[in-house]
């Protein structure tokens, strides 16, 4: 029973706080004249903090119209604004700037919810070692990260030599699917000199870029170092929460200043990539025993900084140098 009224009291406390919140917003319009994206639009500054009130603003909205223009195709964006501008009886003419920062708003809220469907497919498609386009993948990576080591067959202990767990690799994609091999061949491709760093120190952990000094100070004598490829598609994984949870709007809302794409999803693991490792070193874990530990801790203090409205993860590394910060 008191099970039952206490749900009792949270729905007539949502439906009163929602009651409540329409008079206000109806108030706030009689007082200064703009709907709810008009302040919005006019009284917070572009990027993430904008995008998610507007979004919020839409998909909370009594009309129809307005709830299903954050799913609309990107094409049809222009005429969505034209008759949400309509609707709420706004003159393009005397407020030209709503139509733009709506607009600007709509590229992101839409593109990141394609995002997410193109991420999804590629992690729903699994390697196939009969499809050539996959195969020639799988050896360009490795041509990428030992570039001076030619690979004796495509079935060789030698994939063990890039942090993949056996002699075929193609086991290890289970998870991840294609996924995880398009994020490890970007990284390995379009910022090769810190892939393949980071690969030598994920193998050789004391021989990293940490001066003997700092080793000692951190008094990191043990040194364990960690499979690379498997943590690739290991951060994949997080890459692909943090996405579909919507975490990543802050980032992707403060740097794409339209659609985010594949490619900013990419950058963005290579970001992660860079980053765990960096954060590996310094965590000094016992063994790879406390590999999800480490993860775990890693994982939250992404999150906390995603948090931050103004939060653009800043990669400092050749494949994210067309990021922009808006």
């Amino acid at each position: 029973m008191k099970h039952f009224l206490r749900m009792l009291f949270q729905v007539c406390l949502y439906f009163y706080c929602k009651f409540l919140w329409r008079c206000l917003k109806f108030v706030m319009r009689k007082l200064t004249g703009r709907c709810e994206l008009q302040r919005i639009c006019y009284n917070t500054k572009p990027g993430a903090s904008r995008t998610m009130k507007i979004e919020t603003s839409l998909r909370d909205s009594k009309s129809k119209l307005l709830q299903t223009s954050v799913s609309v195709h990107p094409d049809a964006i222009e005429k969505t604004i034209e008759d949400i501008m309509e609707l709420k009886k706004i003159n393009p003419d005397i407020n030209p700037q709503l139509g733009i920062s709506l607009q600007a708003c709509l590229l992101q809220i839409v593109g990141y919810r394609n995002l997410i469907a193109d991420v999804e497919k590629l992690r729903r498609e699994p390697y196939d070692s009969d499809n050539p386009q996959h195969e020639e993948m799988l050896l360009k990576l490795w041509k990428f990260l030992k570039p001076n080591t030619p690979l004796e067959s495509r079935i060789s202990k030698q994939w063990c030599e890039i942090g993949f767990q056996g002699d075929d690799p193609k086991t290890d994609f289970r998870g991840m699917g294609l996924l995880g091999l398009y994020n490890l061949q970007y990284f390995a491709e379009r910022d090769a000199a810190a892939a393949q760093q980071v690969l030598s120190d994920s193998l050789h952990p004391k021989c990293s870029k940490f001066s003997k000094a700092e080793w000692e100070k951190k008094r990191m004598d043990k040194a364990i170092g960690y499979s690379f490829a498997i943590v690739g598609i290991n951060i994949t994984d997080l890459a692909y929460n943090l996405l579909v949870s919507g975490a990543l709007k802050t980032h992707f809302y403060n740097i794409a200043p339209e659609a985010p794409t594949l490619s900013h999803f990419q950058q963005t693991f290579c970001y992660l990539m860079h980053e765990f490792h960096k954060f590996w070193i310094e965590e000094d874990p016992m063994d790879i025993m406390e590999f999800n530990r480490v993860r775990e801790k890693f994982r939250k203090r992404i999150i906390r900084q995603l948090q931050n409205p103004d939060m653009a993860l800043c990669p400092h590394f050749a494949a994210s140098e067309g990021l922009i910060n808006m």
